[in-house]
């Protein structure tokens, strides 16, 4: 597009520009090497396109245009560059009769040659001469680079002769699809000319196929590198799946394959109908609008679309709050809708490519392959169907009129991907999303079309991968009009990875496999109990349907049974299946609720959480689900830990449940652990061992992992052979990004408060902590903070410094350094979320204690406010439960005043609440009283 067209004529004329320069010239009576000149003229070039960029922001803002913007800082790039160029060969290194060899094509490469530009992207030049090197050349060259540098941009460049450009387009792919892009800049035009000629007869000619395999190699591990769904809640906007680049990669091979220049020669070819093409445009502009306003925002290159941007980037693009989702959400909602259909794209490409026997079947991937010469072999028929067919090893129609003729064959074509194992051919597929149409209200009463989707949901093979690919073609949600609200709908939270039905998806996926024992060492009771399962279509759908009601304005798993209850009947459920259904989605957060942030010791605990669950079957089931939504949520969010809680809970219930007749009583479930320690414990005398196995009280038994049994065993027996029982232990967990701390100390009621100053003193983020009693009087301490170096011996010295720092806090040799209030800020992701701290204080959830739960903004030096507070309020923490899911902390402390009792004084207990408000809030916690008293505390994580 022109200057005109573009709205930056106004912004630079490069003509005008050029005269003022001129007029510098003059002022050194013509003098272009002056140093004071140089000064002037790049003060004038940086003003001028600072100005310009100004502007082509409050354009973007105004019009919202991002592939407009993009030209726009282009097109001013552009002028820049010629204006340079100009002044250089004119008035700094004039040459009165060049040579052949004294010519300078400048040329744009990369994205900045496709005529777009973000605003802190690379400039990517290539300056083209005819054959060698000459230093009026390398003068030029050189005077155009520094004066881009100096003016603050990033050039990436290369300086060739022609011969040297083609023989490196011949042996590197990168720097072939640079040359693709090329486009011409200024100086000689007929270099420029001589290379595309060249370029097109030498390289592209016969070497399509090769050029195909090698960009979607490239993209396959570029997806590998930034993560491999294009629903990952911040995404990457340039790299990510469904992003940019894989947009630039159709138009790469588009333009090598096809030899157009743009999208409407695709139509043209009959690649891509107009259609199409525009969602293809509409897809790149909004893509490009995010990008810039990314850039602009962050003034830097910055292309992941991370949580403390994506509000402010909503509000520039105009999104509003709607009743149920925030503006942030409605973007990032649009946002997916557009990676998906970048998606669509690309197998729509994919399917023209074929028809030209570019590529030949995928052998792995659904719906994608590898781009390699092929053949189509003859048809087979699939039993069972007439409508279909196997080509090329994979499923496609047997006529057009298929849908039209018997709808439900839109639901038969994904169980015969699940039963075949076949891919669907992407002509099919273009096929069924444009009979989508067909799946209206009779259609979802139809019996055939639902027991078929119950199978599908409830295969034995591989559910995730078929429903993802009803998901993708909009099958799914046109199936379940419910599940169509939460398509590429996002959670704003850092708690959750995926968008809810990306996360609803892989949720069925990580239960098929809990079901084929896959992962068994991670959660081997759920594991064991999904074989008794009596319906295991239960499961299933209340799986698919846990989180169906979000973005509603009310309680989802309330909203969720009511939908359920809708569903279910229509799917071929039994009343009684109905209402398991409907109960465990209502219920589906409670167990993982009871385990974190409950204390599984207390029997009012148990008693309670049974009272809502009422059989062992719903137990069971509840188990299995809370399990695998945990896993689905994102990579590491369960682990070991959180498995140990839900089977303490879960033994301690079904104890209860059954009539005291549960799998094994709580005393030999202790006896078994006690036994399973013995026998690792090596070189121990039966005398040693019995006194260590009398040594801790119950809880610790059930809930501690094997693991750690042993480490704490030999920590401890090596304390006992010193005079002082004080020691640490450091153990740096590189996958998990946390390093764990152990320290061994005599209990007192500070004892948290301490370690938690400690640990804050020295800039460690307490994430997670696991803290027990032995019943001779020491405290066991197991925290787990945020790592901050990649090597682990680094970490390693780094745990060990904040020992040595808790050991000098905990002998009162040394305070505990202060630490400014700066530093109690949420980090800069954080600062992104809103959230209203609350303080409860409860005597009805435990017997002997009452139970504070403060819920709130996630921040450094959290635990230790809180702890420091609630000692300065004369009270002794029992137990601790610390959990931090994204940016949201809860934390529940059981408590009793210094004479052991429950908080009944109402004015107490509003003081409290008032006073750990402020704490949380990072208000000044006031100082504790040193207190004589002594109770055992218990501490346990998330």
């Amino acid at each position: 597009m022109t200057p005109e067209e573009l709205k930056v004529d106004q912004l630079v004329d490069p003509k005008s520009l050029l005269n003022e320069l001129n007029k510098l010239v003059e002022k050194y009576d013509g003098d272009g090497s002056s140093f004071k000149l140089r000064s002037e003229v790049l003060t004038k070039l940086k003003s001028t396109h600072k100005e310009a960029r100004r502007e082509i922001e409050k354009l973007l803002m105004d019009d919202g245009q991002g592939r407009r913007c993009s030209e726009r800082l282009s097109c001013v790039q552009d002028m820049i560059i010629q204006v340079i160029y100009d002044f250089a060969v004119t008035h700094v290194y004039p040459v009165e009769n060049p040579t052949k060899s004294e010519r300078i094509s400048v040329i744009a490469v990369g994205g900045y040659g496709r005529g777009t530009l973000a605003p802190h992207s690379d400039v990517d030049l290539l300056f083209l001469w005819p054959y060698k090197q000459t230093p009026w050349g390398d003068q030029v060259v050189e005077f155009i680079l520094y004066m881009l540098w100096d003016m603050g941009l990033k050039v990436g460049h290369s300086t060739r002769n022609l011969d040297e450009t083609i023989k490196q387009c011949r042996e590197d792919m990168t720097v072939r699809t640079a040359i693709l892009e090329a486009r011409y800049v200024w100086g000689d035009l007929e270099l420029f000319q001589e290379l595309t000629k060249r370029f097109d007869k030498e390289i592209v000619s016969g070497s399509g196929p090769e050029f195909i395999a090698a960009k979607l190699a490239e993209r396959d591990d570029r997806h590998e590198r930034h993560g491999a769904s294009r629903y990952l809640v911040e995404p990457n906007v340039k790299e990510g799946k469904g992003g940019m680049r894989d947009l630039n990669t159709l138009f790469w091979i588009a333009k090598y394959f096809y030899r157009v220049p743009n999208g409407l020669g695709l139509v043209e070819k009959g690649v891509f109908s107009r259609r199409v093409l525009n969602r293809f445009r509409k897809s790149q502009d909004f893509l490009w609008a995010v990008r810039c306003h990314l850039h602009f925002l962050t003034n830097r290159p910055e292309e992941r679309l991370s949580f403390d941007v994506q509000r402010e980037i909503a509000d520039r693009l105009g999104y509003m709050d709607h009743p149920g989702m925030r503006a942030v959400e409605r973007f990032m909602k649009h946002y997916f809708l557009v990676a998906k259909d970048v998606g669509d794209l690309t197998r729509i490409f994919a399917a023209a490519l074929e028809e030209q026997h570019v590529k030949s079947a995928p052998s792995i991937s659904r719906f994608l392959g590898s781009f390699v010469p092929g053949s189509k072999h003859k048809r087979r028929s699939i039993k069972g169907t007439r409508d279909f067919l196997v080509e090329n090893g994979r499923i496609v129609a047997a006529k057009e009129d298929i849908f039209e003729k018997d709808p439900v064959n839109l639901i038969r074509v994904f169980y015969l991907i699940d039963k075949t194992n076949l891919d669907m051919h992407p002509e099919l597929l273009k096929l069924v999303r444009r009979s989508r149409r067909l799946i209206n209200a009779d259609f979802r009463k139809n019996e055939q079309a639902n027991r078929l989707f119950l199978k599908i949901l409830t295969s034995r093979s591989d559910p995730e991968t078929v429903l993802r690919a009803m998901n993708e073609s909009s099958i799914l949600g046109q199936f379940l009009p419910e599940f169509r609200k939460v398509v590429a709908m996002m959670q704003f939270n850092m708690y959750h990875h995926y968008t809810v039905d990306e996360h609803l998806i892989r949720s069925i996926g990580v239960l098929s496999e809990i079901e084929r024992g896959m992962g068994g060492d991670s959660h081997p009771l759920a594991t064991d109990l999904i074989k008794s399962v009596h319906s295991r279509k239960v499961l299933y759908v209340a799986m698919l349907l846990h989180d169906v009601a979000k973005g509603r304005p009310e309680d989802h798993s309330i909203a969720g049974a009511k939908i359920a209850r809708k569903i279910c009947p229509r799917l071929g459920l039994s009343p009684a299946e109905t209402d398991t259904v409907a109960w465990l989605i209502e219920q589906h957060l409670e167990m993982s609720t009871v385990a974190q942030s409950r204390d599984l010791s207390d029997p009012k605990t148990i008693k309670d959480f049974c009272r809502k669950v009422q059989s062992l079957e719903r137990l069971q089931l509840l188990l299995i689900l809370t399990v695998a939504d945990i896993r689905a949520v994102g990579p590491n969010v369960f682990n070991g830990w959180k498995g140990q809680l839900l089977r303490t809970l879960y033994y301690e219930s079904e104890t209860i449940l059954s009539g005291g007749h549960g799998r094994m009583s709580q005393q030999q479930r202790v006896d078994f652990a006690k036994q399973e320690l013995a026998e690792k414990l090596e070189g121990w005398s039966d005398e040693e061992l019995d006194n260590y196995l009398n040594r801790h009280y119950p809880a610790y038994w059930l809930r501690v992992d094997l693991k750690s049994k042993i480490n704490h065993a030999n920590l401890i027996r090596m304390t006992d052979a010193e005079e002082e029982h004080l020691a640490t232990a450091v153990k740096p967990h590189a996958f998990e990004g946390v390093t764990e701390i152990t320290v061994l100390a005599p209990d007192h009621p500070r004892l948290l408060s301490t370690i938690a100053q400690a640990c804050f003193a020295a800039g460690a983020n307490i994430v997670d902590a696991h803290i027990d009693t032995t019943k001779d009087g020491l405290a066991l301490d197991t925290i787990y903070i945020s790592r901050e170096l990649p090597e682990d011996d680094d970490e390693y010295r780094r745990g060990e410094r904040i020992c040595c720092l808790i050991k000098e806090a905990l002998r009162g040799t040394a305070p505990v350094p202060e630490v400014k209030g700066l530093a109690k800020k949420p980090n800069a992701r954080s600062k992104a979320f809103s959230l209203q701290t609350t303080v409860l204080v409860s005597n009805s959830w435990s017997e002997n204690y009452t139970v504070l739960e403060v819920t709130g903004l996630d921040r450094p030096g959290l635990l230790s406010d809180l702890t420091t507070e609630i000692s300065a309020l004369n009270l002794n923490i029992a137990s601790a439960h610390v959990g931090t899911f994204g940016e949201k902390a809860v934390d529940v402390f059981y408590v009793t005043d210094l004479t052991g009792q429950k908080v009944h004084n109402v004015g107490r207990q509003e003081s409290i609440r008032d006073r750990l408000k402020n704490a949380f809030d990072g208000k000044k916690p006031q100082k504790a009283p040193m207190s004589s008293r002594r109770r055992p505390q218990k501490l346990t994580g998330k």
